[in-house]
């Protein structure tokens, strides 16, 4: 547990009551004791209730072992130890009146003491390295955070107690970043744009966007929401204020309580004489509060306590106790009685009317508007690879200057500048590229023959050919401007011309770079380099099985891409080449330009990504994105990306997360509907998965996957949807991504049925 900077701060350190609320729908879930007969090891499992209660509610088995569990807006988390020193952290999802009850893994390593969660953005503490580690939160860089305890979370900002528990914040939110109070303090909490503390001489200090006047007095616990807060007093008694006169309904007044959670407008307690818990706060549903559970697990199971424990730990805790803080007003010898007589009053089933009909009316006008869009892009990129390009040079937006230099032309010749020379030398000279003559190239392609043209990248014609030692190539070579059909319109039309001849120079050259220095399975690999004369060729290894596109949408499926099973592997075999571009490159790679087409499959059917003429090095440390024109493909194109201009790596997930509809599928990523009409593979199937519709949809060219194959494909779309998400920052990593696909091949390829206490 928390090495001892108060006593408080392991009292509090996981939480066994959590909050979710979406616009219109609450999910409170807490640990319960196990049934008397039930066969489990475990003491306590989750149960979940929601309201109104039209949607599923998950249900975990007994046999699960949950130690902490955290909510936010639309998803909830639980913390589950495999040992005593490693954990695993999954979350589901949910909206509307659907549940996502698969869980999702984010996190599998060393144990965790602390688990927390704001509106989107989910912390925890590493016990064996006191460094705080955070999801859902792409700008924010938690890797330097370490001796922090009692950490809470906001809508854009963390803070939490140092080890002479002083308040330190971090985040983007000024107001409580900038403004933290001076002292020593126990507790802190905080809200979506508020904070306060609980000093060491139990006083209350709040500060940011809050409503109202702090309450003087002794308190031991905090629970704040949107402009809204309830601190417990010492004697056990709650007081509350905030925004719209906000204040503890007239009944709970005069009760007592152990624990208290909040999430936005819901706030519910623990009741310390029996153990049950009332929320209050949302007069939609609970009015003016409602008994959610008659009897939960007051507080997380602990090894030690500092001061005294729950009389009935043993009914919750398989090993230690449950702690209690050292001034709490329940005493050590006091036994949780009946659920007291008080009668459950239901909320309202209603939604905000208003809300709903904004949302409706904003979403039909943004489809009419993308529908429009999509379909003259159709009629446009019919019968050919519709592709966006930047407008500039792609040299002079990198943030980090390409070491490969930039390329100029004088008349019909390409002049490399003399930084480009030295840096094609080095690559030479150390063995990383073969510089192969012009002559060569042309002997191998037959000129450059129609017959050995195999397909088109990023700057130009792919040929196949093989070398005089035997191996077999694809050649690119870059179309120059004397020789392409742009040169008779040059004369009219010049700028235009260079501009495009300017792309492929720029596209040769980040391939060149890139490539030169990647080494991965799942990368194409490139083997050498031609620049002379009027020519510039790559030269790469030869992908047999062609693209993963022309396998989805113009052939027969071939045997090894027949299954579901096989599908997957593709999908992980691509998803570990990005994930090397974003993680293990340095510096890192944002390839732009994630497609089928892209995708190639050897001779052994492992899929290597290629295609790097787009790519560009992903912003410095410091900075959160690159901001350009977009460029890509129509289609995968990261919606955010092109209405922002702004490039992240979560870009290149939502163009793989296309990819994996037209795996689940056998849809291109946009194809015509009924009418003939262009249609999005995003916007026709997501609403099939949201919807668990899933088997509607799937490639009728495969057949339906087996019963041990149903779970891993469900995990497929839902991960689909997750990659496609409009915001970045809702998006998987490709180090998720990653993990979840390992997870769900796993599970495909070995056809068993689990034992209850073998399942994760």
């Amino acid at each position: 547990m928390l090495q001892s900077s108060s006593s408080l701060a392991a009292y509090s350190s996981l939480s066994t009551l959590s909050i979710s609320e979406t616009s219109n729908q609450v999910l409170i879930c807490s640990l319960v004791p196990s049934p008397p007969d039930s066969y489990s090891l475990q003491k306590s499992f989750l149960n979940c209730t929601n309201f109104p209660a039209t949607s599923q509610v998950p249900v975990i088995s007994p046999n699960l072992s949950v130690s902490g569990i955290t909510g936010g807006n639309g998803f909830q988390c639980i913390l589950s130890p495999t040992s005593s020193e490693t954990c695993i952290l999954r979350c589901w999802r949910f909206s509307g009146n659907s549940t996502d009850i698969r869980y999702k893994r984010i996190y599998r390593g060393p144990m965790l003491d602390e688990l927390v969660s704001g509106n989107s953005h989910i912390c925890a503490r590493v016990t064996s390295t006191n460094r705080v580690q955070c999801w859902q939160w792409e700008d924010f860089d938690s890797g330097g955070v370490s001796n922090l305890y009692g950490i809470a979370v906001g809508g854009g900002f963390l803070c939490g107690l140092t080890v002479s528990k002083t308040i330190k914040c971090l985040g983007n939110d000024l107001d409580v970043v900038g403004a933290s109070p001076k002292g020593t303090f126990n507790v802190v909490k905080a809200g979506n744009r508020h904070a306060c503390a609980i000093s060491t001489d139990g006083s209350l200090k709040c500060w940011g966007e809050m409503v109202g006047e702090v309450p003087p007095g002794d308190f031991i616990d905090l629970a704040l929401g949107d402009n809204r807060t309830c601190a417990l007093r010492v004697n056990g008694s709650l007081v509350c204020w905030g925004d719209n006169n906000f204040m503890l309904p007239e009944e709970l007044r005069y009760t007592e309580f152990i624990r208290i959670e909040a999430k936005n407008s819901v706030f519910c307690g623990i009741l310390t004489k029996n153990f049950s818990v009332f929320c209050w706060g949302n007069d939609e549903y609970f009015s003016p509060y409602s008994m959610v559970f008659k009897y939960v697990q007051p507080g997380p199971c602990s090894t030690t306590c500092p001061c005294t424990i729950v009389v009935d730990s043993e009914k919750f805790c398989s090993k230690g106790s449950i702690c209690l803080p050292c001034n709490s007003p329940i005493s050590p010898a006091l036994q949780p009685s009946a659920p007291p007589p008080v009668s459950i009053k239901p909320g309202s089933r209603g939604t905000d009317k208003r809300t709903v009909a904004l949302l409706v009316v904003g979403c039909v006008g943004t489809s009419s508007l993308i529908f429009v869009f999509g379909f003259f892009l159709f009629r446009f990129c019919k019968n050919r690879v519709c592709r966006i390009h930047d407008s500039g040079r792609l040299d002079q937006v990198v943030v980090q200057p390409s070491p490969v230099g930039s390329i100029r032309r004088s008349g019909s010749q390409i002049r490399v500048q003399a930084s480009q020379e030295r840096r094609l030398g080095k690559l030479y000279s150390m063995g990383y590229l073969q510089e192969f003559s012009l002559e060569t190239v042309l002997k191998v392609t037959r000129n450059f023959s129609t017959r050995n043209k195999i397909g088109h990248g990023s700057f130009g014609l792919v040929y196949r050919a093989v070398l005089d030692d035997g191996r077999e190539v694809a050649i690119k070579r870059a179309v120059s401007i004397s020789t392409s059909r742009y040169a008779a319109a040059a004369s009219v039309a010049g700028t235009a011309a260079t501009r495009r001849q300017n792309d492929r120079e720029n596209a040769f050259i980040a391939e060149l770079t890139y490539l030169s220095r990647l080494n991965h399975k799942n990368l194409v690999r490139l083997l050498g380099y031609c620049e002379e004369e009027n020519e510039c060729a790559l030269v790469y290894e030869y992908i047999a099985n062609g693209t993963l596109h022309e396998h989805l949408h113009k052939l027969e499926p071939a045997p090894p891409l027949s299954s579901w099973t096989a599908r997957l592997k593709i999908a992980l075999d691509a998803a570990r080449g990005i994930e090397y571009l974003h993680t293990y490159a340095v510096p890192s790679i944002i390839h732009r330009d994630i497609k089928s087409s892209n995708i190639l499959l050897d001779a052994s059917w492992t899929a290597k990504v290629a295609d790097f003429g787009l790519s560009l090095l992903g912003p410095k440390d410091h900075e959160p994105y690159l901001s350009l024109r977009a460029a890509g493909t129509v289609g995968y194109m990261d919606p955010e990306y092109f209405r922002l201009q702004q490039l992240t790596t979560k870009s290149d997930v939502y163009s793989f997360g296309v990819v994996l509809l037209e795996l689940l599928t056998g849809l291109k990523a946009v194809h015509p509907n009924e009418t003939g009409a262009p249609r999005s593979i995003v916007d026709y199937i997501i609403p099939y998965v949201l919807e668990d519709n899933m088997h509607c949809v799937l490639d009728p060219k495969l057949p339906a996957p087996r019963p041990y194959e149903i779970e891993a494909v469900t995990q497929l779309g839902y991960l689909a949807a997750d990659c496609v998400s409009l915001e970045g920052r809702n998006r998987p990593s490709m180090n998720e991504v990653a993990s979840y696909l390992e997870d769900a091949l796993a599970g495909c390829e070995v056809p068993q049925v689990l034992s209850p206490s073998t399942s994760r």
